[in-house]
């Protein structure tokens, strides 16, 4: 199994991480308990969670309230993007089990998910940076349809309880991008 949408994701956050100014790291955000500093920062630790954890089989903690606001965090994303996409490559990967606080998932289910928590926050820091958030429309369209199959209403509920929230209505002619996030419960 190929790590192209992994990829590619993380390649749409790099060119959205890039464009961030110092004075919007207050700005709010489409996820309601974060400020534009609270995304960046859980950009990098997810990035940095998601190697970690597909190399160890296994989730942990350690690292996902630190702080890169005041460092080189284009630079620890990056470095995060590699061991990601490292640890996804590895031969055994896709069908490894691996565990997660909400359960155990075979490796490509966990590369799904690592993908679109990378595009989707991308989304996000593209709409509170006032960036453009038509994101990679080939990748957005083939998420939300990967989207719409497996997310269950049962891992939709409160921000920040969560993993989603209650499906939005996306404007009509909305890019892909924006209706993935729509569905994912973000206010278009």
């Amino acid at each position: 199994m190929s790590t192209q949408g992994l990829e590619q994701a993380f390649d749409v956050a790099r060119g959205v991480l890039a464009n961030v100014k110092a004075e919007q790291m207050d700005d709010a955000t489409p996820c309601q308990s974060w400020k534009v500093k609270d995304l960046v920062n859980h950009m990098v630790s997810g990035s940095q969670w998601f190697g970690r954890t597909m190399d160890a089989g296994k989730s942990s903690e350690d690292g996902l309230d630190a702080d890169f606001s005041s460092q080189d965090y284009n630079q620890l994303f990056d470095e995060a993007a590699k061991n990601s996409v490292r640890a996804f490559s590895q031969d055994g990967a896709m069908e490894k089990q691996v565990t997660l606080p909400f359960g155990q998932f075979p490796g490509i289910g966990f590369m799904g998910l690592a993908t679109t928590d990378v595009f989707t926050h991308a989304w996000d820091l593209a709409k509170a940076t006032g960036q453009d958030t038509n994101l990679n429309p080939q990748l957005a369209n083939e998420l939300l349809g990967a989207a719409k199959a497996n997310i269950a209403d049962q891992f939709r509920g409160e921000d920040g309880k969560m993993p989603f929230g209650p499906e939005q209505q996306a404007p009509e002619g909305a890019s892909n991008a924006d209706q993935l996030a729509a569905f994912l419960g973000r206010k278009v």
